[in-house]
């Protein structure tokens, strides 16, 4: 009986801690400034990632879902955006309260940036793309949408 009750509080315990991930506030569905998309950022293992959910425009004018046409990888260019993985492999750095060492993809002209993600607050994220130092890139707000 004791092995049991030791048991279960571990896990307890350890489910109690995997929730308090500091890290973990970035989980949830964002909006860019420019409202024309809805990105949902979520973790697998230790790094989190993020996938175009919504698009203001999700079709073509002939009806077909829009796709990345400006992918430099021509073998890409039908992915629908639509799903599209465009933040990958971030990390939180709970020292920096920022998470880091991650890339955010660019659809709009093909690019691939590093990245870092700043929560300004609870409901806003500062996420700046760079090429090389920080200094040289540019910060735009993203908003979370609201939990039903």
């Amino acid at each position: 009986m004791k092995k049991l009750i030791y048991v279960l509080c571990f896990f307890v315990t350890f489910s109690l801690s995997a929730e308090n991930d500091p890290g973990d506030k970035l989980i949830g569905v964002w909006k860019p400034s420019n409202g024309r998309s809805m990105v949902k950022i979520d973790k697998i293992g230790n790094k989190y990632y993020g996938r175009v959910v919504w698009l203001k425009e999700p079709t073509n004018e002939d009806g077909s879902p829009r796709t990345d046409v400006n992918n430099p990888d021509e073998s890409l260019r039908e992915t629908p955006l639509k799903g599209y993985r465009l933040i990958k492999d971030f990390v939180y750095d709970e020292e920096e309260d920022l998470w880091v060492d991650g890339t955010i993809y660019d659809p709009n002209n093909g690019s691939t940036y590093n990245c870092k993600i700043e929560l300004k607050d609870d409901n806003t994220i500062e996420v700046r793309g760079y090429i090389g130092a920080a200094v040289f890139g540019r910060t735009d707000v993203w908003t979370r949408l609201k939990r039903k």
